[in-house]
């Protein structure tokens, strides 16, 4: 199967907003009109996700998300504010393809659960957002915080026990998020990377940090992730997908050729 770049889109309000370990949100533009660039430019997937449904407390604009739906014939991922499986229902009858479930889900895990037995497996993907903590007893590896509410809030679980308790739940994709490389275009955190490779069966979605065509080789081929999930590079006009996906078709990583539209 042959390795994805998707386009990630961060929604507050109306607008496509980005900024550097998830904090300093910078408006970058409309989704819809986003979303067809990136369509256009032939990204594999779209990403969409309200980051701030959950720490407002209020569901998501499901009319937005279905006007953006409305442009892309690509797998979409939809998240953002889910507290129930009608609101997953709700993603998937806007479009989404796939639902990305995060803060509700590390209070309420039994949610995942619910919702893998309604709609598939295929259709639910755990969004983590991991942030480093330090060593663990004795100086040991590094240890990983699973955030909330679009990386600013502390959940207390482990990250990476936090993903393997939502494996065994029966999620079917997990989108990795290191805060701390977020929006930094420094290249991805390999160790974090490394870490759920490890164990992980299922797709697995590197995101923050993506710097150049090397940087998504590297979490590819060395960090065997299926997939690379790319935002800043692509808002600020430093890379398209098309230049992204020549990269990695030079370094020897055949990718996806998505039909013009």
């Amino acid at each position: 199967m042959k390795p994805r770049i998707i386009a990630r889109l961060d929604i507050k309000g109306p607008n496509v907003v980005k900024g550097i370990h998830t904090e300093g949100l910078r408006v970058i533009g409309k989704p819809s009109d986003l979303a067809r660039k990136y369509y256009q430019q032939g990204a594999d997937e779209l990403v969409v996700m309200d980051i701030v449904a959950s720490l407002y407390g209020r569901s998501p604009d499901f009319d937005l998300m279905r006007s953006v739906a409305d442009e892309l014939f690509i797998p979409l991922t939809m998240g953002g504010g889910i507290q129930s499986v009608q609101d997953i229902n709700n993603f998937l009858r806007a479009g989404a393809d796939k639902v990305a479930i995060n803060t509700y889900a590390t209070r309420h895990p039994e949610l995942i659960s619910e919702a893998v037995k309604q709609f598939g497996s295929q259709c639910i993907v755990l969004s983590v957002e991991a942030k480093r903590t330090g060593s663990g007893p004795g100086s040991g590896p590094v240890r990983w915080e699973a955030y909330t509410d679009g990386g600013r809030e502390h959940s207390g679980l482990d990250a990476i026990e936090w993903i393997k308790k939502a494996l065994d739940l029966g999620v079917g994709e997990v989108l990795l998020t290191s805060v701390d490389f977020d929006g930094t275009r420094k290249g991805f955190d390999m160790e974090l990377l490394a870490a759920v490779a490890a164990f992980a069966q299922v797709p697995l979605v590197i995101h923050g940090g993506a710097k150049d065509p090397k940087s998504l080789t590297q979490a590819l081929k060395d960090g065997h992730a299926d997939a690379v999930c790319c935002a800043s590079i692509l808002h600020y006009d430093e890379w398209t997908v098309e230049n992204l996906k020549k990269g990695l078709e030079a370094d020897g990583i055949p990718t996806r050729h998505v039909p013009s539209p």
